[in-house]
């Protein structure tokens, strides 16, 4: 398992927001919903997004950004217009303190202050993971507070899911809540890689470092068997070099000495598997390789800060994150073709 997929694989979108906007100018959305990670294309007119903090960029048909949060963000059709809608927590739109959520509607996932007639009105997709998905805890602190993907850049396939994507989301069938969150997570996974790809992105050490000879295979195998008793000598042994020769290399590649980044992984993946109702603290501990549920409380308390039953109360309630507390290598980044 290479370590883009080991970070990927696991979290899916679960009943994640989507959204098809029907705007016509001036109009101007300041998103508040504190929500960890949304996507925002457009299909038809441009669109102007605005980081709380960041230079304002502007969206073509087909572009995709990816913005991460909680941090709010502002998407208008010129930066100077001054915002008449605010979309706060539970996706709950108001203007003036008013809630306009009904009387915005246009039908199926469909909403706004426009005609899908009138040529003159944009039409802007978006799509909100609801929580943080702790199995990519790691990426998601990585990334910028804004990705930017052109159209018609790239293998095309981006194009391709943005396509899919508004088809589906105009329609009402069973199951098509589940493929609307395949397709948006198809998107995500698309973008990312584009860009822990691209020369000179700014991709997270770790990320280059799967590509080393000694460092790479060494990742898949805490990724693949995070439950391993791993020390640094067995897997030093089994890439055929020296224990210190290995925790050198490791270190300076990936930010981190080996047992360290293992520790954060076996911790990410107890918290995703926590999420699961009926998934036990003792039987998470058995699958990250924890003696015992007690030592996996301690292990999470000390590094997280709340005990894994207060983690699970938070992600069942769908209290909002607080930020993973990592940097992204710049505030924005914009992907070459």
């Amino acid at each position: 398992m290479d370590t883009l997929t080991g970070l990927l694989g696991g979290p899916k979108a679960r009943g994640a927001f989507l959204l098809r906007s029907i705007l016509t100018p001036p109009w101007s959305l300041r998103i508040e919903d504190r929500a960890p990670l949304s996507v925002v294309t457009t299909v038809r007119g441009d669109a102007w997004i605005l980081p709380e903090h960041g230079t304002p960029l502007l969206l073509h048909p087909g572009d995709v950004a990816i913005v991460r949060g909680p941090e709010p963000y502002t998407v208008a059709d010129d930066p100077d217009t001054p915002v008449d809608v605010v979309v706060g927590p539970g996706q709950v739109c108001t203007e003036g303190g008013v809630d306009v959520s009904e009387a915005m509607s246009l039908g199926v996932r469909t909403w706004g202050r426009g005609s899908e007639d009138d040529r003159a009105s944009s039409v802007v997709l978006s799509g909100t993971y609801q929580a943080e998905h702790e199995i990519g805890r790691r990426l998601l602190g990585c990334l910028p507070a804004l990705l930017v993907r052109p159209a018609g850049t790239g293998t095309g396939s981006d194009d391709t899911l943005v396509h899919l994507l508004a088809t589906e989301m105009g329609r009402d069938e069973p199951g098509q809540e589940l493929v609307l969150d395949r397709i948006l997570d198809l998107l995500v996974v698309s973008v990312l890689r584009s860009w822990l790809a691209a020369p000179d992105s700014g991709a997270p050490a770790w990320y280059r470092a799967q590509h080393d000879q000694v460092v790479g295979p060494v990742l898949r195998m805490m990724h693949d068997d995070p439950a391993t008793a791993w020390t640094v000598a067995e897997l030093a042994r089994r890439v055929g070099v020296s224990r210190a020769g290995l925790a050198r290399r490791f270190t300076a590649l990936v930010g981190e000495p080996p047992m360290a980044y293992l520790a954060g992984w076996r911790l990410a993946v107890a918290a995703d598997l926590l999420r699961e109702p009926e998934c036990t603290v003792a039987f998470a501990a058995r699958k990250v390789g924890y003696s015992n549920a007690f030592a996996l409380s301690a292990a999470f308390k000390r590094v997280r800060g709340i005990s894994p039953q207060e983690h699970r109360r938070l992600a069942a309630t769908g209290t909002p994150p607080q930020p993973a507390g990592f940097s992204g290598p710049a505030e924005t980044v914009i992907l070459a073709g």
